[in-house]
């Protein structure tokens, strides 16, 4: 009977235990946050406002393309490439 006293004992201190190592934990994970969103308004509150440039893409003359198969092989050939 004792035996079981001190289970019982034993997993209401384990549960106890686990309880508060979690609720640090918590409270850690809150801290840190705060402390992580502080640092990030704070840095985005002191870094100057960069422009964004927008890239302009180059427009490529389409070549005007062959209308038959005889055609083509003549352009390659005058292109310089052997078939």
């Amino acid at each position: 009977m004792a035996d079981q006293g001190n289970k019982a004992q034993d997993g209401k201190n384990a549960l106890a235990e686990y309880e508060a190592k979690a609720q640090a934990v918590r409270a850690k994970t809150e801290r840190l946050r705060a402390l992580r969103l502080a640092r990030e308004a704070a840095e985005a509150a002191a870094a100057p406002k960069r422009t964004v440039v927008k890239k302009v893409k180059s427009v490529k003359t389409a070549k005007e393309t062959p209308a038959t198969l005889s055609a083509w092989l003549q352009d390659q050939q005058k292109g310089g490439r052997r078939t």
